[in-house]
């Protein structure tokens, strides 16, 4: 994968935005993002409340102010599987208020969670209204399944460890906090969640993840990580 071809922490942004570059909210001109934030209600959750369930039939969908969803999905032999993470500036729930099918996948708050509930009428009202506001939807979606690709695709023929620095790294560039020639990832983030978007053992992740300490492109703590090197970690994830 070329540098350019990697995620990115946004490019041409509007000024004064306090979320992730790459997030929706922080794409949309300033007009277009306050109509998206005048739909529904603000509510907020505390830490490991289920905000979305897998296969049920409701279909608002959650515009995120500010926090960390972890975005899970039950595999055949009844484990959860972490498919990806969003934070403030993102949608959860969109897909289902797009189709009106049934939940794909359950959305757990992973520390207090603010966000605005919108229904489906209003949103797909709002999405017929707003021209630019349904384009920036419709790029944030076809953004999450071309990650999902790209994983799928980037994965083919890598070993764990590589594996592993590559979720860090994208990671990190979409959601870290920049210091110093690093990242921070400041929402809590296990072994068992990272084994999962790796595709990997967890006794492998633990394996890696001192691997990537002793060559000091990260450090760990209780369920933090930090990029010391993000040149670094990228020359081990994409050798």
């Amino acid at each position: 994968m070329a540098s350019s071809d990697r995620p990115g922490r946004g490019e041409g942004v509007p000024s004064g935005c306090t979320w992730p570059l790459s997030s929706l909210l922080c794409r949309l001109p300033p007009v277009e993002r306050e109509r998206l934030l005048a739909l529904g209600t603000e509510v907020r959750y505390p830490a490991g409340r289920v905000l979305v369930r897998e296969s049920d039939t409701t279909d608002f969908l959650l515009v995120l102010l500010a926090g960390v969803v972890k975005v899970t999905g039950r595999t055949h032999d009844h484990r959860d599987a972490l498919l990806a993470v969003r934070m403030g500036g993102d949608l959860v729930g969109e897909f289902a208020a797009v189709d009106g099918r049934p939940r794909s996948a359950t959305v757990t708050s992973c520390g207090p969670v603010a966000a605005r509930v919108v229904s489906r009428p209003a949103f797909l009202d709002c999405m017929r209204r707003e021209p630019r506001i349904a384009q920036a939807v419709n790029e944030s979606i076809v953004t999450k399944l071309r990650v999902a690709n790209d994983r799928r695709i980037d994965f083919t023929g890598c070993d764990a460890a590589t594996r592993l620095a590559r979720v860090i790294h994208q990671i990190a560039l979409t959601y870290g906090d920049p210091v110093g020639a690093g990242a921070v990832i400041r929402w809590p983030i296990t072994q068992p969640e990272l084994a999962t978007l790796s595709g990997a053992a967890e006794p492998t992740v633990h394996k890696a993840l001192r691997r990537l300490r002793e060559a000091g492109a990260v450090t760990t703590g209780y369920r933090t990580i930090r990029v010391e090197n993000l040149e670094l970690l990228e020359t081990i994830a994409y050798p």
